[in-house]
């Protein structure tokens, strides 16, 4: 275990927090999102189908799992794998890099963080990530994962290239970022939550709070992760079904389409379907985030600690 902080004078005086470099951050948020990317892209088929299903097709998550393997065989549950690790790995480097940038901007002059500056970092992360990375590439994916059956010559996209060059041909590209809305308000909202409630079990549970170079054991980060990974799918349920419908949905022959925008679509789902229909995928969602949350932090947190006590040992 890493000694005590006080021994580190990074940049506010003794007892300061050390200081990790954005870019190292990105470098361990990147690890993370490419072993969670391969080990829960299934759970993700599984949601967006859900999410897309109209007519009760599928009565759950089994049901959708098994209907998904006997039509259209297992590779079916790593459909759109290619464009969703990408997408984590930036994802995940933009987040926990634009996050460590924001809160360097909002440290005290001693260097510590106030949990309501936490909060706006995170936010701010959560924002960016949604607008540089995940809208493009979650309409690709999702666009993908709507595909239904195996004979591929009958799929309108043929892959993530020929996906995203299909939808700026016929939409233009704007269509690229379709369901933008829902997706900043879902990111964004998630990431306040995340972070503030990752740093605070952190404190609560283990004793380690951020920049004091004590290293976590990868379970101790886990857990940590998949609590605070529980928030954001309850409190974002409605951003997200909004956002797979409307970067599912293309346009009608006549140049129409079901959802006019991110406040059409929250108030038609509901007049159609059901309050209920706000949450759909819900399960699937906490099956997803909450493990990915942990995977993530235990790849990250490694790096993260390795970096801090680089740095304690600088400055000593």
């Amino acid at each position: 275990m890493a000694t005590s902080q006080a021994d580190a004078e990074p940049t506010g005086g003794k007892n300061a927090p050390l200081v990790v470099p954005p870019a190292v951050k990105s470098i361990a948020g990147s690890f993370g999102g490419v072993v969670e990317a391969c080990c829960l892209q299934p759970i993700d088929v599984i949601k967006t189908r859900l999410q897309l299903d109209r007519v009760g097709k599928y009565s759950g998550i089994y049901s959708c799992g098994t209907t998904v393997i006997k039509e259209e065989g297992l590779r079916a549950l790593w459909k759109g794998l290619t464009p969703f690790a990408t997408h984590l790995t930036l994802k995940y480097a933009l987040r926990m890099g634009t996050n460590a940038v924001f809160q360097g901007l909002l440290r005290k002059e001693d260097g510590t963080l106030s949990n309501g500056s936490m909060m706006m970092a995170g936010f701010g992360a959560g924002v960016t990530e949604a607008l540089v990375i995940v809208t493009p590439f979650e309409v690709v994916k999702i666009r993908l994962q709507q595909q239904r059956g195996t004979a591929k010559e009958t799929f309108k996209y043929k892959g993530p290239i020929n996906c995203a060059s299909v939808i700026i041909r016929e939409e233009g590209l704007r269509g690229m970022w379709s369901g933008a809305s829902p997706t900043v308000l879902r990111n964004g909202t998630n990431q306040m939550c995340m972070f503030w409630a990752k740093s605070s079990v952190d404190g609560w549970m283990w004793g380690k709070n951020d920049g004091d170079g004590k290293r976590l054991l990868p379970w101790q980060s886990m857990i940590s992760g998949f609590t605070a990974g529980c928030i954001g799918p309850v409190a974002t349920g409605p951003f997200d079904v909004v956002k797979t419908r409307l970067m599912a949905q293309t346009k009608s022959a006549n140049g129409e389409v079901k959802y006019r925008g991110l406040f059409h679509a929250l108030t038609k789902i509901p007049q159609e379907e059901g309050l209920r229909a706000m949450w759909k995928g819900l399960l699937p969602r906490l099956m997803r985030i909450p493990p990915g949350q942990a995977i993530v932090w235990a790849v990250s947190d490694q790096i993260t600690s390795y970096a801090e006590r680089k740095v304690q040992r600088m400055n000593n």
